[in-house]
C-alpha cells in the first residue's frame, strides 16, 4: 500500500511560530526598556547569531565571536530600545561601554533562569548552529555559556509537533 507524501506547509507555520516566538522576546524587551527595568530577579541570556544580517557592533567584539555571542541583560545595561524589527542595547565589555544592535531574526536562544523560561529558534535555513555560544555579560568579557540542566528549563520548541 503506497503511502502518501506529505502535504507541502503553504501557509509556512513553522516560519510564523517562529515569528510570534520572536514576539515574546520583544515583549519582554520591552518590559526591561521601561522606567521600572526588570521586574524581580528576571534576567535574560539572549544569543544571536553575530553573522546574521544587520547584526551590528564593535568589530573588535563581533570578531571575537565570528559565529554565536549570548550577552546578560540583568543589572548593567543602558539604552535598551527594542524595535519592530531589532533591539539595541549598551553594555560594558572590558570596562568599555559598547553598543550592539540585534535583528529578532538573529536570534537563537532566549533564556530567563530565574523562572526557567527557555525559546530556542531554528537558524536561518533550519540548520542547527554548528559554533558554541559564548556569554558577554555587563562589565565582563565573554566566557561560555552554562547550559541549563536537564529537566530544568521549559523549553519551547516546535519538534514536539513535527510529523516524523
Amino acid at each position: 500500500m503506497a503511502q502518501d507524501p506529505p502535504a507541502q506547509d503553504l501557509m509556512h507555520y513553522e516560519a510564523m511560530a517562529q515569528d510570534a516566538m520572536r514576539g515574546v522576546v520583544k515583549a519582554a524587551l520591552k518590559k526591561a526598556a521601561a522606567p521600572e527595568g526588570l521586574p524581580g530577579a528576571h534576567h535574560f541570556y539572549i544569543t544571536f547569531r553575530t553573522d546574521a544580517p544587520g547584526v551590528s557592533g564593535p568589530t573588535d567584539l563581533l570578531s571575537k565571536y565570528p559565529d554565536e555571542m549570548t550577552i546578560v541583560l540583568q543589572h548593567r545595561y543602558w539604552d535598551l530600545a527594542p524595535g519592530e524589527t531589532f533591539f539595541s542595547v549598551t553594555l560594558h565589555f572590558g570596562g568599555q561601554p559598547k553598543r550592539l544592535s540585534v535583528p529578532y531574526a538573529a536570534l537563537t536562544r532566549f533564556y530567563d533562569p530565574s523562572v526557567q523560561f527557555l525559546l530556542q529558534f531554528e537558524p536561518p535555513g533550519g540548520a542547527a548552529a554548528a559554533a558554541p555560544s559564548a556569554v558577554a555579560g555587563p562589565s565582563e568579557v565573554a566566557k561560555p555559556a552554562a547550559e541549563p540542566a536537564d529537566g530544568e528549563a521549559k523549553i519551547v520548541s516546535l519538534d514536539q509537533f513535527r510529523k516524523k
